[in-house]
């Protein structure tokens, strides 16, 4: 299948989903299919709707220029809504709502962890035309080789990265270790490092920062470390621990959002500032039995892809099916609402 892809990669760090889509392009053409950027080609298979904000500067296209292909100029071709943002991630009031007008367009939605499913972001009527593909890393960058399990002797090295500088990132918990490590005693227990941006006016005292990372040298970094810990609230997906896991770092999660689905069973999950010490030690405690598990940890790149892979392969199996039931113009209002670049 020829499938477009409305996003614009970027070099370097610049997120999860960046990651992801430079996944799907990377692996989805050593199964058979080709990638394009824009609706330039009169002859595209299948669209992925990857975020509905048109004026985006990383977003080629959005859902009016989906409309307007599939009025125009290719009526079969099938659409494919990728949700991996909400309001409940950022405390916003408009993103769910975007994201519902948006969803006219598409035949199939697949939102990237199954809580957003719960989510008013579905049209009613592709109720029954949604699933959740979960996200996954690249194995190839991030893996356990030469990761040093932590032996008990010396304090627990923890670790976190994210793109976003947002405090929903988990910037209460963050700030509490910062406050925490001015007492010697914790400074025995564990030491923390941040890497990635930071919100406005915020600096840590004690923990050790560093700039957005990506790459091979993110994963060196994160393998020189002992845990990961991630406190980010309604987190859609999330691409940084499992990054973490991958490369052999138990996982201390908060109860929010898609990190219970991605992250239980690989470490401990805590709710928040009142008993992340009380995780800390845990962890301390039953280190070896949460790294051994590790093992088994599959969140990857490859398994995120076969997923995409056999959605795809078994929508054009429907194609006669979607198209004929689609309807474009059933509703003139939506359809022109989509057309306005907000």
């Amino acid at each position: 299948m020829k499938i477009a892809i409305g996003f614009t990669m970027q070099d370097g760090p610049y997120g999860g989903g960046n990651s992801v889509i430079r996944s799907m392009a990377e692996a989805l053409p050593k199964a058979g299919h080709e990638i394009v950027w824009t609706l330039d080609d009169d002859d595209i298979d299948l669209i992925v709707l990857v975020d509905p904000r048109m004026r985006s500067p990383n977003i080629p296209f959005a859902a009016g220029a989906i409309l307007r292909y599939l009025a125009f100029r290719n009526p079969a071709t099938l659409v494919v809504q990728q949700i991996h943002d909400c309001d409940e991630r950022k405390n916003t009031k408009w993103m769910n709502l975007r994201q519902r007008i948006a969803n006219y367009a598409a035949d199939h939605t697949v939102c990237v962890g199954t809580w957003m499913l719960k989510l008013n972001v579905v049209r009613t009527e592709h109720r029954n035309a949604y699933s959740a593909v979960l996200n996954g890393g690249e194995t190839a960058i991030f893996n356990r080789e030469e990761h040093v399990p932590w032996d008990g002797s010396e304090p627990l090295k923890l670790i976190t990265h994210h793109w976003g500088g947002h405090w929903m990132k988990g910037f209460d918990v963050y700030q509490h270790l910062d406050r925490l490590l001015d007492d010697p005693t914790w400074r025995e227990r564990f030491t923390f490092t941040y890497i990635g941006n930071v919100p406005a006016g915020f600096a840590f005292k004690n923990v050790r920062h560093l700039p957005p990372m990506a790459g091979k040298d993110l994963a060196d970094e994160l393998r020189g470390h002992h845990a990961y810990i991630t406190a980010s609230i309604n987190e859609p997906a999330g691409l940084h621990h499992i990054e973490g896991a991958l490369c052999g770092l138990p996982i201390l999660y908060r109860d929010s959002g898609a990190l219970p689905e991605y992250c239980e069973g690989y470490g401990i999950v805590f709710e928040g500032q009142d008993d992340i010490e009380e995780a800390i030690m845990h962890m301390r405690q039953e280190y070896r039995n949460w790294y051994d598990a590790l093992s088994d940890y599959d969140h990857t790149e490859r398994k995120m892809v076969d997923a995409y892979a056999e959605l795809f392969d078994t929508l054009q199996k429907r194609r006669n099916e979607i198209v004929k039931s689609r309807r474009i113009w059933r509703n003139p209002f939506l359809f022109l609402v989509n057309q306005i670049p907000f």
